[in-house]
């Protein structure tokens, strides 16, 4: 469906963590593919959230453009592996990095299920950088003025930066 560096992650939400798993394990690259350009050096993928623990930078049922492999800096929103349940992938903002791997914390701080629940994670647990958000439109969106304001905010990069969680924890 999205080519061979492609795949879907399913989320599931047990106790608001934000956890999911994925379906089917990412494809390691031929030596052909990784000469191949863009094609070969870039492994982005397509996530679906599920779940509260980012909220407000993520809401259920947006979808995530993600790469494998990007450099992550502190702030970053990332994909990584729940260091408990090695299975289940996780989204969370990579907020400092600590000896021993990266603090990570949900944006919702009422949600839980981050680096003050199960402490450093380590560095080869973090799979990927979130580069940018898809919000779908909603079924009762139908008036013109929800659907122009649903285009002018479907597709929004995520990044440190920009995050309006960032904002409301200054406060």
């Amino acid at each position: 469906m999205y080519g061979t560096l492609c795949g879907t992650v399913y989320w599931t939400d047990r106790g608001g963590a934000g956890e999911m798993r994925e379906v089917p394990e990412m494809p390691e690259l031929t030596r052909e593919q990784r000469g191949r350009g863009l094609a070969g050096r870039v492994p982005f993928r397509v996530v679906e959230v599920t779940g509260p623990s980012m909220v407000p930078t993520l809401h259920h049922g947006d979808w995530l453009l993600v790469q494998y492999g990007a450099t992550v800096r502190p702030g970053d929103v990332v994909i990584l592996r729940h260091p408990f349940q090695q299975d289940l992938l996780i989204v969370k903002r990579a907020a400092e990095r600590r000896r021993g791997g990266w603090w990570v914390l949900a944006d919702n701080t009422f949600a839980g299920g981050d680096s003050t629940d199960y402490g450093t994670v380590p560095e080869e647990l973090v799979l990927a950088r979130v580069r940018a958000r898809y919000r779908p439109l909603k079924k009762d969106q139908r008036s013109v003025w929800g659907v122009v304001a649903w285009a002018l905010s479907a597709l929004r990069p995520v990044s440190a930066a920009r995050s309006v969680s960032r904002r409301l924890r200054a406060r």
